[in-house]
């Protein structure tokens, strides 16, 4: 397994991503950090395997009802069908995100209601999980450290940095797939960013584009994930990046920056951009212009919300008034994405919706997907 931390530039905040899973190492600004500091808690081990099932879910953190019936659906699934790894789509922890390392709310909002859902969890950081003064702003980036943080307490909870990529296999000079989690959140608050080191076109900004984009053409993994908590195209109310919340001027709010870094380091170089952020479900089309790079958006996994007056994206399947998750299940060969929506009154997980994907084709064309309901 390879994980990788956080940028060029060795800092406290920086330090705070722990240690990698088990049997390897974070690097943390070119410093390798041992498993040995992980504060005595034997993390899950990161699956060794050509084909794996993924447990996708995002916007779960509330510890409500919705979220207890989603993780009751999950795990009913995962148990029949088997799960390897899961991900966490960011706003882990509603409203303001957690007040400390070993603040309660990740027992409340996470273990708890995972419990048996017992494989490694990639997280990324939501909004929520930022808040400032205003909950969900965003406006207060550092707050993410602590979730970073809360790696070195749990066996599940995968954060080694705000930053980082798991390939699987590990030690496989061609892996089944990578994953490349990151943070968008300073880059599409709700308010100014006022920490110099999260400005749009701060010191975390530029490190991890650089980041990304080096890894990404660096990977020799038959199929690339990238995940964050906003998703580039999005037929749900917060719209798609770079007119987000229908606002198109401002170096936050719209999200420009958000849709740049898709466009400029993504597009064209991981075959799925994965995002919640919109409490929905949706499978989009691989859309020519995004050189096959298609986006999944799964942030229904504790509240619903609607569909765009005019959404502008093609989608081979939605869903706006469910709560749900997906499974992705990877193999060399293809992805099957599975869709899973809740019955009304009984909470029982609902086979929705299957698509598989069999290819990426060359930049510029589109992508050849097969879909079957």
């Amino acid at each position: 397994m390879r994980t990788q931390g956080t940028g060029t530039g060795v800092s406290r905040r920086r330090v705070l991503a722990g240690a990698g899973g088990v049997g390897a190492a974070a690097v943390l600004g070119g410093v390798s950090v041992p498993q040995a500091l992980a504060a005595g808690v034997d993390k899950l081990p990161i699956p060794d395997k050509a084909e794996l099932t993924v447990l996708l879910t995002g916007d779960a953190g509330t510890g409500g009802d919705g979220q207890w019936q989603v993780a009751d659906a999950a795990r009913t699934v995962c148990a029949r069908r088997g799960v390897d790894l899961a991900i966490g789509l960011g706003d882990n922890i509603y409203e303001n995100g957690p007040e400390s390392d070993t603040d309660d709310e990740f027992q409340s909002k996470f273990e708890r209601p995972n419990a048996g859902i017992d494989v490694p969890w990639l997280m990324v950081l939501g909004n929520h999980d930022t808040s400032g003064i205003i909950p969900g702003s965003g406006g207060w980036p550092s707050r993410g450290d602590h979730e970073v943080a809360y790696h070195a307490h749990s066996a599940r909870w995968y954060m080694p940095g705000r930053y980082y990529s798991v390939a699987v296999p590990g030690g496989a000079d061609e892996p089944v797939a990578e994953f490349f989690a990151i943070d968008t959140t300073p880059l599409a608050s709700y308010v100014l960013q006022t920490d110099p080191e999260y400005y749009w076109n701060g010191p975390f900004a530029r490190e991890q584009r650089a980041w990304l984009k080096q890894s990404l053409a660096a990977s020799r993994a038959r199929w690339k994930f990238v995940f964050a908590h906003h998703p580039l195209r999005n037929n749900g109310t917060h719209r798609n990046a770079g007119e987000y919340e229908g606002i198109s001027c401002g170096d936050y709010l719209s999200g420009k920056h958000v849709k740049e870094l898709y466009e400029d380091v993504v597009a064209g170089k991981a075959e799925f951009l994965l995002g919640g952020h919109d409490h929905t479900l949706q499978i989009l089309d691989t859309a020519a212009r995004y050189q096959g790079t298609q986006q999944i958006v799964c942030g229904a996994a504790a509240k619903t919300k609607g569909r765009a007056d005019e959404p502008s994206n093609k989608a081979f399947w939605e869903a706006y008034d469910t709560l749900g998750f997906m499974l992705l299940t990877i193999n060399a060969q293809q992805v099957v994405v599975d869709a899973y929506t809740l019955e009304p009154g009984t909470g029982e997980p609902v086979h929705a919706y299957r698509h598989t994907r069999t290819d990426r084709l060359p930049a510029g064309t589109g992508g050849r997907a097969g879909a079957a309901g």
